[in-house]
C-alpha cells in the first residue's frame, strides 16, 4: 500500500519526464529562482538522501544542491545525467520503501527529529511534489537568463 501511495503521488513528477529538453534545463522563473536542471537535481539527490539516511539504503550520494555548496550555478545543463539520477532515485527510494515491514517503527534525523517511518514517506513524498509543481511552472513560464 504504501508503494503504490509513493508512486501516485512521484507521478507529479515523472508525467514531466518526457516533455523535459535539454534545452528547457537553464529556464527560471526569476534570476534569484531555481533553475529546471537544479531542481531535478535536487529532487533526485534528497530522494537518495532518504534512501539512505532514513529508509536504510546502502548507497553513495553526493549532495550537490544543499547546504552550503548547493547553490544554483547553472551547472546542471546536461539532461541525460539528470534523467540518469532520477531514475536511480525511483530505484532506491521504491527498494526501499517497499522493504520497510514496519511502517510505525521511529527513524531521527536532524532534518526533522524522531518520526514514524510512514511520516517520513510524508515527508519525502510532499518534498518531491513541491518541487515538482516548481518544475512545471519553470518548464512553462520560465526562461533563460
Amino acid at each position: 500500500m504504501y508503494y503504490k501511495l509513493w508512486e501516485m503521488g512521484r507521478t507529479r513528477l515523472t508525467n514531466q519526464i518526457e516533455s523535459i529538453d535539454e534545452t528547457d534545463l537553464l529556464k527560471r522563473l526569476h534570476p534569484d529562482s531555481a533553475s529546471a536542471g537544479w531542481l531535478l537535481r535536487h529532487i533526485a539527490e534528497v530522494e537518495l538522501l532518504f534512501a539512505k539516511n532514513v529508509f536504510g539504503r546502502e548507497i553513495t550520494v553526493k549532495a550537490q544542491t544543499i547546504g552550503p555548496i548547493g547553490k544554483d550555478r547553472d551547472q546542471f545543463d546536461k539532461l541525460k545525467p539528470l534523467l540518469d539520477m532520477i531514475e536511480e532515485a525511483e530505484k532506491e527510494l521504491g527498494q526501499a520503501i517497499d522493504n520497510i515491514e514496519n511502517w510505525d517503527e521511529d527513524v531521527s534525523t536532524a532534518e526533522f527529529g524522531t518520526v514514524t517511518k510512514a511520516e517520513a514517506l510524508g515527508r519525502i513524498l510532499t518534498h518531491t511534489t513541491y518541487h515538482a509543481g516548481q518544475l512545471a511552472l519553470t518548464l512553462k513560464y520560465g526562461k533563460k537568463d
